[in-house]
Protein backbone atom coordinates (compact mmCIF):
# COMPACT_ATOMS: atom_id res chain seq x y z
CA UNK A 1 0.00 0.00 0.00
CA UNK A 2 1.36 3.70 -0.70
CA UNK A 3 2.11 6.05 1.91
CA UNK A 4 1.59 9.03 -0.21
CA UNK A 5 -1.55 9.94 -1.04
CA UNK A 6 -2.46 10.23 -4.91
CA UNK A 7 -1.66 13.57 -6.65
CA UNK A 8 -0.48 14.97 -3.50
CA UNK A 9 0.16 18.67 -3.59
CA UNK A 10 1.57 21.00 -1.39
CA UNK A 11 0.76 24.13 -0.47
CA UNK A 12 3.04 26.77 -1.40
CA UNK A 13 4.14 30.09 0.44
CA UNK A 14 6.93 32.32 -0.58
CA UNK A 15 7.92 34.61 2.52
CA UNK A 16 9.13 37.74 2.51
CA UNK A 17 12.78 38.73 3.95
CA UNK A 18 11.96 40.50 6.90
CA UNK A 19 15.84 42.13 7.64
CA UNK A 20 16.36 39.53 10.81
CA UNK A 21 14.86 36.18 9.00
CA UNK A 22 15.89 36.02 5.26
CA UNK A 23 13.61 33.20 4.79
CA UNK A 24 14.36 32.21 0.71
CA UNK A 25 13.30 32.84 -3.36
CA UNK A 26 11.83 29.63 -3.01
CA UNK A 27 8.13 28.58 -1.80
CA UNK A 28 7.85 27.00 1.69
CA UNK A 29 6.14 23.80 0.98
CA UNK A 30 2.97 22.64 2.95
CA UNK A 31 1.40 18.55 2.18
CA UNK A 32 -1.59 18.40 4.29
CA UNK A 33 -2.26 15.58 5.32
CA UNK A 34 -0.44 13.41 2.00
CA UNK A 35 1.11 10.61 4.20
CA UNK A 36 -0.69 7.58 5.23
CA UNK A 37 1.32 6.77 8.77
CA UNK A 38 1.72 3.41 9.96
CA UNK A 39 -0.09 3.63 13.40
CA UNK A 40 2.30 1.02 15.04
CA UNK A 41 5.09 2.76 13.34
CA UNK A 42 4.55 6.21 12.42
CA UNK A 43 8.01 7.23 12.62
CA UNK A 44 9.27 4.51 10.77
CA UNK A 45 6.62 5.52 7.84
CA UNK A 46 8.27 9.09 7.38
CA UNK A 47 11.95 7.94 8.16
CA UNK A 48 11.80 5.14 5.21
CA UNK A 49 9.61 7.62 2.69
CA UNK A 50 12.65 10.63 3.00
CA UNK A 51 15.58 8.12 2.51
CA UNK A 52 13.77 6.35 -0.54
CA UNK A 53 14.00 9.71 -1.88
CA UNK A 54 16.82 10.79 -0.88
CA UNK A 55 16.74 12.79 1.83
CA UNK A 56 19.18 11.69 5.21
CA UNK A 57 20.28 12.50 8.63
CA UNK A 58 16.86 12.02 9.78
CA UNK A 59 16.40 12.67 13.45
CA UNK A 60 12.86 12.42 15.66
CA UNK A 61 11.85 15.49 18.02
CA UNK A 62 9.23 18.39 18.40
CA UNK A 63 10.07 22.06 16.65
CA UNK A 64 11.90 24.20 18.93
CA UNK A 65 9.81 27.07 20.63
CA UNK A 66 12.48 29.99 19.69
CA UNK A 67 13.01 31.53 16.47
CA UNK A 68 15.14 30.14 14.53
CA UNK A 69 16.64 28.92 10.51
CA UNK A 70 18.72 26.99 8.69
CA UNK A 71 20.67 29.14 6.58
CA UNK A 72 23.28 26.40 4.69
CA UNK A 73 20.83 23.28 4.40
CA UNK A 74 16.64 22.74 3.09
CA UNK A 75 14.95 20.85 6.05
CA UNK A 76 11.93 18.38 5.65
CA UNK A 77 9.91 18.04 8.64
CA UNK A 78 7.26 14.98 8.74
CA UNK A 79 5.12 14.93 11.78
CA UNK A 80 4.69 11.78 12.57
CA UNK A 81 2.66 12.21 15.94
CA UNK A 82 0.28 14.41 17.21
CA UNK A 83 -0.19 18.50 16.13
CA UNK A 84 1.33 21.85 16.72
CA UNK A 85 0.61 25.62 15.90
CA UNK A 86 4.16 26.71 14.13
CA UNK A 87 4.89 30.13 12.82
CA UNK A 88 6.65 29.51 9.74
CA UNK A 89 8.77 32.66 7.71
CA UNK A 90 9.29 34.39 11.20
CA UNK A 91 7.46 36.69 13.23
CA UNK A 92 5.56 38.63 10.21
CA UNK A 93 5.37 34.84 8.83
CA UNK A 94 2.70 32.88 9.40
CA UNK A 95 1.28 30.09 12.06
CA UNK A 96 0.03 26.89 10.60
CA UNK A 97 -1.24 23.62 12.22
CA UNK A 98 0.12 20.65 11.43
CA UNK A 99 -1.28 17.40 11.96
CA UNK A 100 0.33 13.90 11.91
CA UNK A 101 0.61 12.90 8.41
CA UNK A 102 1.44 16.47 7.21
CA UNK A 103 5.16 17.10 5.41
CA UNK A 104 6.82 21.10 5.40
CA UNK A 105 9.51 21.61 3.16
CA UNK A 106 11.44 24.41 4.60
CA UNK A 107 14.08 26.14 1.66
CA UNK A 108 17.25 27.35 3.70
CA UNK A 109 16.41 30.52 5.28
CA UNK A 110 12.97 29.66 6.35
CA UNK A 111 12.49 30.73 9.75
CA UNK A 112 10.33 28.37 11.78
CA UNK A 113 9.04 28.40 15.85
CA UNK A 114 6.94 26.19 17.51
CA UNK A 115 4.02 28.17 19.77
CA UNK A 116 1.87 25.41 21.22
CA UNK A 117 2.19 21.32 20.64
CA UNK A 118 -0.24 18.35 21.53
CA UNK A 119 2.16 16.13 24.38
CA UNK A 120 2.73 13.23 21.86
CA UNK A 121 3.90 15.98 19.11
CA UNK A 122 6.67 14.46 17.14
CA UNK A 123 8.05 15.04 13.89
CA UNK A 124 10.78 13.31 11.82
CA UNK A 125 13.42 15.62 10.17
CA UNK A 126 15.96 15.22 7.08
CA UNK A 127 18.13 17.15 5.10
CA UNK A 128 19.35 16.63 1.29
CA UNK A 129 22.08 14.64 0.77
CA UNK A 130 25.55 16.52 1.48
CA UNK A 131 24.27 19.37 3.57
CA UNK A 132 25.20 20.25 6.99
CA UNK A 133 22.74 21.83 9.37
CA UNK A 134 23.27 24.57 11.58
CA UNK A 135 20.96 26.77 13.97
CA UNK A 136 21.04 30.46 13.25
CA UNK A 137 18.80 32.25 15.63
CA UNK A 138 17.47 35.56 13.93
CA UNK A 139 19.95 38.66 14.34
CA UNK A 140 20.84 41.66 12.20
CA UNK A 141 24.47 40.08 11.88
CA UNK A 142 23.58 36.38 10.92
CA UNK A 143 21.30 38.06 8.77
CA UNK A 144 23.71 39.20 6.87
CA UNK A 145 26.03 36.26 6.73
CA UNK A 146 22.53 33.82 5.99
CA UNK A 147 22.34 36.15 2.79
CA UNK A 148 25.71 34.91 1.23
CA UNK A 149 25.20 31.00 2.20
CA UNK A 150 21.44 30.77 1.16
CA UNK A 151 22.80 31.15 -2.33
CA UNK A 152 24.86 28.38 -2.26
CA UNK A 153 22.68 25.87 -1.30
CA UNK A 154 22.31 23.50 -4.20
CA UNK A 155 18.57 22.20 -5.27
CA UNK A 156 17.35 18.85 -3.42
CA UNK A 157 17.78 16.12 -5.74
CA UNK A 158 14.52 15.02 -4.92
CA UNK A 159 10.88 15.95 -3.64
CA UNK A 160 11.15 13.96 -0.48
CA UNK A 161 7.33 12.68 -0.16
CA UNK A 162 6.50 12.75 -4.10
CA UNK A 163 10.20 11.72 -5.21
CA UNK A 164 12.29 13.01 -8.50
CA UNK A 165 8.81 14.28 -10.08
CA UNK A 166 7.56 15.73 -7.35
CA UNK A 167 6.28 19.39 -7.02
CA UNK A 168 9.53 20.54 -5.49
CA UNK A 169 11.17 19.80 -8.57
CA UNK A 170 8.30 21.69 -10.89
CA UNK A 171 8.41 24.98 -8.17
CA UNK A 172 11.69 25.26 -7.11
CA UNK A 173 13.36 25.19 -10.09
CA UNK A 174 10.72 27.88 -11.57
CA UNK A 175 10.57 30.46 -8.64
Amino acid sequence: MPVVRDKAEPLAIVFEDDGLVPNNILPFLVYQGAVTLDPKRPEETIENLFEANGWGGTWRNGVYDYLHYHATVHEVLGVARGNARVRFGGDHGQELQIKAGDVAILPAGTGHQCIKASEDFCVIGAYPPGAKMEITRATAENHAKALKTIRQVALPPADPVTGKDGALMRLWRSP
